[in-house]
């Protein structure tokens, strides 16, 4: 009976073994259709990283990245309004529209600003300063939630996130964007022409997103690209943030518009930026025969309008003996009106966003800018600050229109447009009868907005009476040359000497040796190209001295300091009427 029982057991121990075997077939079947299936998924995910760039990438080696490090941070600027920050792997969530910083044991945070990151935001994402809609900041997750999270999709290029605060003005497109994009480029060496430009504001291409394009070989990326590529998107490396070095001027959101306090830029960056947007462009300075000076007029298609342009035109071509001809943002291509502008004598314009072309004008070049019926000038001066800006070499004009009757205003427009029939009737015949837009704040006074977009007859003998009047140079671009400055250094070997002569009498010696930039001798060929720019623009500070052996002596602002810690130095307090006399010739 055993023998049987071990008989009749046999089919059931093979069976077993048969289901062990099978099993063990289907589990390892299963495992290698998910490894199959994550293979596939991060083939997938690679491919829509490589739709992005053709910058190859490791997505495995990415996602352990990602996913050990966490995401890393390090600032430069003590305030969000003049921070920029370098991440990598910073993540965006498309559908929580949220960036996302994952913490792991070697995340990197500087500045780890804690609960004050929210006071107002860890960094400005536009060039306009302390708007609360430009405000950048991030959530906070561990890094392992991000098995529970979509996989991610990687953009393996270094890119640049920021705001562009108006895509459809060409003022703020150059002054906002343009501008601080190419000089936050230039302080970072991988934001190259191989970094990608990526665009989170929310607005579309705009009429002039080309423009964009030439910071850059690759496309940029606008906010709603990203809802394309996946739900999570990592930047391998990324720069957030630009540089508020460039900007010249404030729009009045907190104070009415007016040029910048603390004015950073010269023409000359100003001037080098044109030129690298004049390449890009393809546009090349023409040589033209020295009779043949333009002045170039810009037309207006839809509002704000000259509406005896012909007259104006003819007018200008008699009194400066030139001829003239128009452009026209409505009629031809960017880069055609660039090419035109970039020789002319003269720009005359109505106040508006294309008067920022005036970058382009040569040196020595002026710039005439019309103003509606009760707009002041001194007001409204971004185009008066470019031009003005040390290093640009531009004349500037200003003439508005004082006559009622050489206006015509559209009252019955939306008010965006310059309407106000929305306004009550009392509000509307306190405008009609206003001589002056009082200053204001941006951005919908109603009063500005109904004098800014009047058509105007331009007066013509009050017109070229303001010319002759604020063009005291003549214009004279051949030969305009850019002026070198050289700001004296500090002087050197400071000596104060004190002595006592009588109980009501003392007398101080003081000596010094020439800043060493200014030396004939250590820089004579610098010096003799320099010094006379550098000593005009310091007369006020400037004295030059008698020898002391073969050193010449000079006082500059610096040595009212310097006789101070001199004689502090020695035990003496000097008096002011000492410090005073001591900036007169010894």
């Amino acid at each position: 009976m055993r023998a049987l029982g071990c008989r009749m057991n046999l089919p059931a121990v093979l069976n077993g073994l048969l289901v062990s075997v099978v099993a063990a077939l289907l589990w390892k079947y299963v495992r290698l259709s998910e490894h199959m299936t994550q293979l596939e998924e991060e083939l997938h995910l690679t491919r829509q990283s490589q739709e992005l760039s053709q910058v190859r990438i490791d997505y495995h080696a990415a996602l352990l990245a990602l996913q050990e490090q966490g995401t890393r941070m390090v600032c430069t600027g003590k305030m969000h309004t003049d921070r920029i920050c370098r991440f990598d792997y910073l993540c965006y969530c498309t559908e929580a529209e949220e960036f996302i910083f994952f913490h792991s044991n070697a995340s990197v945070m500087l500045p780890n600003l804690g609960p004050r990151r929210f006071q107002p935001a860890l960094l400005d994402l536009s060039s306009v300063e302390d708007h609360n809609t430009q405000y950048f900041n991030f959530l906070e997750l561990p890094a392992a939630a991000l098995k529970y999270m979509p996989k991610p999709v990687f953009v393996p290029d270094v890119t640049l996130i920021l705001n562009r605060f108006n895509p459809d003005n060409l003022m703020h497109i150059f002054h906002d964007d343009l501008l601080p994009i190419f000089y936050t480029m230039q302080q970072y060496s991988d934001l190259d022409d191989e970094a990608r430009l990526v665009f989170m504001e929310g607005w579309g291409d705009g009429p002039h997103f080309d423009l964009y394009r030439l910071l850059s070989s690759k496309q940029p990326l606008l906010k709603d690209h990203l809802r394309n590529f996946g739900k999570l998107m990592c930047f391998t490396k990324s720069y957030v943030g630009l540089s508020k070095m460039t900007t010249w001027y404030q729009y009045g959101f907190v104070q009415p518009q007016g040029p910048k306090a603390n004015i950073l830029v010269s023409g000359n960056e100003i001037r080098q930026f044109a030129s690298f947007m004049m390449g890009r462009l393809n546009i090349t300075v023409e040589q033209r025969p020295e009779d043949d000076d333009y002045i170039v007029v810009f037309s207006r298609a839809s509002n704000r309008l000259i509406l005896n342009e012909a007259e104006l035109i003819l007018a200008l071509a008699q009194e400066f003996k030139m001829r003239t001809v128009t452009v026209s943002l409505e009629e031809q291509t960017f880069d055609s009106i660039v090419q035109v502008i970039s020789g002319a004598s003269m720009l005359v314009s109505m106040h508006g966003a294309q008067l920022i072309t005036s970058m382009f004008l040569p040196r020595g070049a002026a710039v005439i800018e019309i103003f509606p019926y009760a707009v002041n000038p001194e007001q409204y001066t971004p185009y008066k600050t470019l031009a003005s800006l040390p290093g640009m070499d531009l004349q500037y004009v200003a003439w508005r229109n004082t006559i009622e009757e050489n206006s015509v205003a559209y009252p019955d427009r939306p008010w965006d447009q310059g309407g106000i029939t929305h306004l009550e009737k009392e509000e509307q015949e306190r405008i009609l009868a206003s001589k002056e837009v009082p200053r204001h704040l941006c951005c919908r006074n109603p009063e500005w907005l109904f004098r800014i977009y009047q058509d105007t007859v331009v007066d013509i003998p009050s017109f070229l009476e303001v010319l002759r009047e604020g063009l005291k140079v003549k214009l004279n671009l051949k030969k305009s040359k850019p002026v070198s400055t050289v700001h004296p250094g500090r002087v050197r070997e400071p000596k104060c000497q004190t002595s006592v002569q009588a109980t009501n009498e003392a007398k101080l010696a003081v000596s010094w040796q020439i800043p060493w930039n200014l030396n004939p001798r250590g820089v004579e060929r610098a010096a003799r190209q320099n010094t006379s720019s550098a000593a005009s623009m310091f007369a006020g500070h400037l004295r030059q001295q008698p020898q002391v052996g073969s050193v010449n002596h000079i006082i500059t602002a610096e040595l009212r300091a310097s006789l101070e810690h001199a004689a502090h130095r020695h035990g003496n307090t000097p008096s002011t009427a000492l410090l005073d006399q001591a900036e007169q010739p010894l």
